[in-house]
């Protein structure tokens, strides 16, 4: 064995070197060189006196500041490490973070309160089982005359409820959310923004908007949706005794529904059914220009030129008529799946624009109304409107 192997054995260490001076100086050098498994561990611990050596206490890493400039190379340095120090301007985890540049210890400066996503983390009826989130309320672009600010307290009811039991009995959120959204002024009672919790209101007269959505509280107003499929005529009674959607709904309310608008038999897809007589008229009139989504399946090829054509407007014996967008969904041999967007509410007035242009359609299903959309809802099923949809609903016509 060589010098510098009989030197670094536990054996030399413990019986050949009593006197210890080797183990002294493998200490020495060794602090340098790391732990573990250096000789000057191994000479530290099997001295002069020969006695059993005990389990060394784990080294406790100095403090080490994650934003220090070469802060992981000093941390190498400290454990010993024989590995290569990482690359000092790698980004640290945090770094980014609020109050990572300053002491341990330090507090930090409030954080300014202001209307972020987070702040109005909780939604309008956010606590819904049924029904989608649609995001933001999407209101039409029509012009109104300027409105000027009424004071809250022509606003306040004495016999009225509070506004915040009024919101949370409708399903908007717990009366505390409540309390924090009207603090925050996202909630608006008949057009004015109300920041005073003590207001009291009506809640058979009065037009609660929350983040832009409407607060239905006529419990007996009902609104459905019903996938219609082909071969059901859009009435609720037919006298030929054909299939008619009367015989898909299971009415619990007592009231008359009716629905809103109508697709021809052929047709499939989205069908509103409600017995609210102010949101269905104003779902037809043409002045609020609803848009509607229809897929649309014709034969191939289709040609280049005729989406812009339908867009551009297609002479019919009733007038132009045009699409407000058109896309190309699919394509296969021998039939092209189309969308397209309209807002007009005439007769057949997909399948007649479509014959204008050459092209019959195979297949017709409306896929949306307004802001409503079918999702993969099960043919021939009908289901309820969530309170969350029918705030969108009655906000893209102005409700």
């Amino acid at each position: 064995m060589t010098q510098a192997g009989r030197q670094g054995s536990p054996r030399n260490g413990s019986g050949r070197n009593g006197s210890g001076q080797n183990s002294g100086r493998s200490f020495q050098g060794g602090a340098g060189r790391g732990s573990g498994g250096s000789s000057a561990g191994r000479g530290a611990g099997f001295g002069g006196s020969g006695r059993p050596q005990r389990a060394p206490k784990p080294r406790e890493e100095r403090f080490i500041d994650p934003d220090e400039q070469g802060g992981q190379d000093n941390a190498a340095a400290a454990a010993g490490s024989r590995k290569p120090a990482a690359r000092s301007n790698v980004r640290k985890a945090g770094a980014g973070k609020p109050g990572a540049g300053k002491a341990p210890g330090t507090p930090g400066a409030p954080k300014p309160r202001t209307a972020t996503a987070k702040t109005f983390g909780t939604r309008a009826f956010g606590g819904e089982r049924f029904g989608q989130n649609l995001g933001p309320v999407r209101k039409p672009s029509r012009k109104r005359g300027p409105r000027g600010p009424v004071p809250q307290s022509e606003l306040h009811d004495a016999d009225g409820v509070r506004l915040q039991k009024v919101m949370a009995q409708a399903g908007v959120a717990s009366r505390r959310v409540c309390e924090e959204m009207i603090a925050e002024g996202r909630v608006e009672v008949d057009g004015q923004v109300v920041t005073e919790l003590g207001v009291r209101v009506d809640p058979e007269k009065a037009v609660i908007h929350v983040d832009g959505i409407r607060i239905q509280l006529d419990e007996s107003l009902v609104y459905m949706v019903f996938n219609k499929p082909k071969g059901v005529v859009s009435t609720m009674e037919d006298p030929d005794g054909r299939p008619c959607i009367s015989d898909f709904v299971r009415n619990t309310h007592g009231e008359r529904l009716f629905h809103v608008g109508r697709l021809d038999v052929a047709t499939e897809g989205l069908l509103l059914l409600t017995n609210d007589g102010e949101l269905a008229n104003r779902l037809t009139h043409p002045s609020y220009e609803v848009p509607k989504t229809y897929l649309v399946q014709v034969k191939g090829p289709f040609p280049q030129g005729v989406g812009a054509q339908l867009k551009h407007g297609v002479e019919l014996e009733d007038g132009i008529a045009a699409v407000d967008s058109f896309r190309l969904v699919d394509s296969t041999p021998g039939h092209v799946l189309i969308e397209v967007v309209l807002h007009s509410g005439k007769n057949r007035i997909v399948r007649r624009m479509f014959d204008a242009v050459g092209f019959p359609v195979i297949r017709l299903v409306r896929v949306k109304v307004g802001p409503i959309g079918l999702g993969d809802q099960r043919q021939g099923s009908i289901r309820n409107l969530g309170r969350q949809e029918v705030g969108h609903l009655m906000a893209s016509v102005g409700l």
